[in-house]
């Protein structure tokens, strides 16, 4: 019960801190999306991400792992609808609850989560955005003053308390409702280089 207790007031403690020092972030935004649009960024810098779409009217897809709790706990403060799985587990139900459920402006995805390999774009917000008609927008984010965990294996960073973070998103890109499974192996080898 003591052990429940303190992982509990660990988590509540770590997400007030996180919120806390993400105020302080200086966010240099360039070409944000104006209207309904699915925004993909790598696992290993989403922390700004998030912080920029709090209380936008936006849902996440957040894996059902430990980390996933954490960053749920998290993203709910920020007023994210959730939904939960992942390429890996769940993926087919998620895909259809979004497809079925989805009626906010922005749906933010990490495309290489939650287990990687890094910078390795999966499938998922492509095939969103074939079924709904939803145009794509990548996203880059370059964090100057920060704290890395280059074990981690996205290389995790964490933007450290003042630091500068400059956020640059593409024009709106539109996958066809009629592309084919190789076609849309294209825009996926195209959106890992542009990002």
């Amino acid at each position: 019960m003591k052990n429940k207790f303190l992982k509990s007031f660990i988590l509540k403690l770590g997400i007030s801190l996180i919120r806390l020092v993400s105020i302080t972030w200086r966010m240099q935004v360039t070409n944000p999306p104006q209207s309904k649009a699915i925004v993909v960024f790598w696992h290993g810098k989403m922390l700004p991400l998030w912080r920029l779409f709090a209380f936008k009217n936006s849902s996440a897809i957040v894996s059902q792992s430990k980390d996933g709790e954490i960053l749920s706990t998290l993203l709910k403060k920020w007023d994210f609808e959730l939904f939960r799985g992942s390429s890996s587990k769940g993926g087919a139900i998620i895909l259809n609850n979004i497809c079925k459920q989805f009626d906010k402006d922005f749906l933010l995805i990490t495309p290489d989560g939650p287990r990687g390999p890094a910078k390795t774009f999966k499938a998922g917000a492509a095939i969103i955005s074939k079924k709904l008609q939803i145009p794509i927008v990548l996203c880059s984010v370059k964090i100057h003053s920060k704290k890395e965990f280059p074990k981690s294996w996205d290389s995790f960073q964490f933007p450290l308390p003042f630091s500068k973070i400059h956020i640059d998103f593409s024009n709106k890109i539109q996958i066809p409702e009629e592309a084919s499974r190789e076609k849309i192996n294209d825009f996926m080898k195209s959106f890992e280089e542009k990002m």
